[in-house]
């Protein structure tokens, strides 16, 4: 059994003491970092004055910054003085009356994004991708089961969930004509991402995965197919990727997550050695949801992810790129083996042929304005009680 909190939560709720996800929360008192438990948020300034007066600091500032660089002994510290103030009744007196009511207070983006890398890690979505746009042609690339392969985004574009997305303008090949408008194909890409605490000078192998990420986001990397389709060639991802992504605003830590790890896929080829994670595999029982609307469309399994994010952050690092705090990468679209398990509307539709027909009877291919995409996810944690990525959110809005 999980420990058990003084608070009066549900046994199965997927943010009680097991999880405690890190954010930032804007009050009248301005912007601090904050732990979720339940729906509640415990601002970390007061609580830590109080109670942990050595790591206070690392709380002063409004984002968590300087708590991701302090690195795993310090995230240990925190989160076992975190648990001990929700679970020893001694500590309720202090705790109690800090605690502030999550549909109080405004969550916001929980760290300042340096840089931000986007994979291509599942073979089921890859493979998806390859049949709509290369029928006829081997679906994978002939690098694909070699490396991770990903693309460089825009760090200054990565806003928190429930930030709305203005649909993009941009170059759009119709036919034999080439126009400017605004998208047709808008996407989403139900992905996980991964925040790192401690930067890095020199590459960071399989197996100092833990030694510098912090925790894990949903995070739903917003695609203009179209205009992607158009501007790919031959250099990749451009505008019809920069546009937006979403991600979380609590950070759940890996620590969290340690009954969540599974074994690895497996892999054929072997993959090189500063790749091979053999032994010490980070891959991660989580299971997302997609809704639209309010309608479940979809539940990608991340356990069938051929790449796992140690093996992309040696891949990100291998040729001497440096790592920095707030560097987010993400894992490219979670998609299964099995039809409803697709995380794009592009593999859900087949690139559009096969509209999807909701509850209401409406069909979509693409993203209409107005429509809200929410992807949750939850994993097991220690002692059966479910461990939760808190959602993202985001609604379309009409293009400038």
């Amino acid at each position: 059994m999980p420990e058990q909190t003084w608070l009066a939560l549900p046994a199965d709720d997927p943010f009680g003491v097991q999880t405690l996800p890190y954010g930032v929360v804007e009050t009248a008192d301005g912007r601090q970092p904050a732990v979720r438990i339940g729906d509640y948020a415990l601002p970390l300034r007061p609580a830590a004055g109080r109670l942990l007066p050595d790591h206070a600091p690392l709380f002063e500032a409004a984002t968590l910054d300087d708590f991701l660089a302090a690195g795993p002994a310090c995230w240990s510290v925190v989160r076992g003085a975190v648990t001990e103030w929700f679970t020893d009744p001694a500590h309720r007196e202090v705790i109690e009356p800090l605690l502030l009511p999550l549909a109080g207070v405004r969550a916001v983006l929980p760290f300042t994004v340096a840089d931000y890398v986007d994979f291509y890690a599942s073979e089921h979505h890859a493979g998806n991708v390859g049949q709509i746009f290369r029928p006829g042609q081997p679906p994978l690339t002939p690098n694909w089961k070699h490396l991770p392969i990903g693309y460089h985004g825009r760090a200054g574009t990565v806003v928190v969930s429930g930030t709305g997305v203005r649909r993009p303008n941009g170059q759009r090949k119709v036919g034999d004509a080439v126009e400017f408008g605004p998208s047709l194909r808008l996407d989403i890409e139900a992905e996980v991402g991964y925040v790192v605490g401690v930067g890095a000078e020199e590459p960071v192998g399989v197996g100092a995965f833990e030694k510098h990420v912090f925790g894990v986001v949903l995070l739903n990397d917003w695609s203009a197919r179209d205009i992607q389709a158009w501007e790919y060639v031959p250099l990749g991802p451009f505008l019809g990727k920069s546009f937006a992504t979403s991600i979380s605003a609590w950070i759940t830590p890996l620590e969290a997550l340690r009954p969540a790890r599974v074994p690895a896929v497996a892999r054929d080829p072997q993959p090189l050695p500063y790749l091979d994670d053999t032994g010490d595999s980070w891959n991660l029982d989580l299971r997302l949801a997609v809704r639209l609307n309010g309608e479940l469309i979809s539940t990608p399994p991340y356990a069938t992810m051929y790449w796992t994010p140690a093996q992309m952050l040696a891949h990100l690092t291998v040729n001497g790129a440096s790592l920095r705090t707030g560097d987010l990468f993400a894992s490219g679209t979670v998609s299964g083996p099995e039809p409803g398990q697709r995380g794009s509307l592009l593999e859900l539709s087949w690139g559009g042929a096969e509209p999807i027909t909701l509850a209401d009877g409406s069909t979509r291919t693409f993203l209409v304005d107005g429509d809200e995409v929410t992807i949750t996810a939850v994993a097991p944690g220690a002692g059966g009680a479910p461990v939760g990525i808190a959602e993202v959110t985001g609604r379309i809005l009409p293009a400038r």
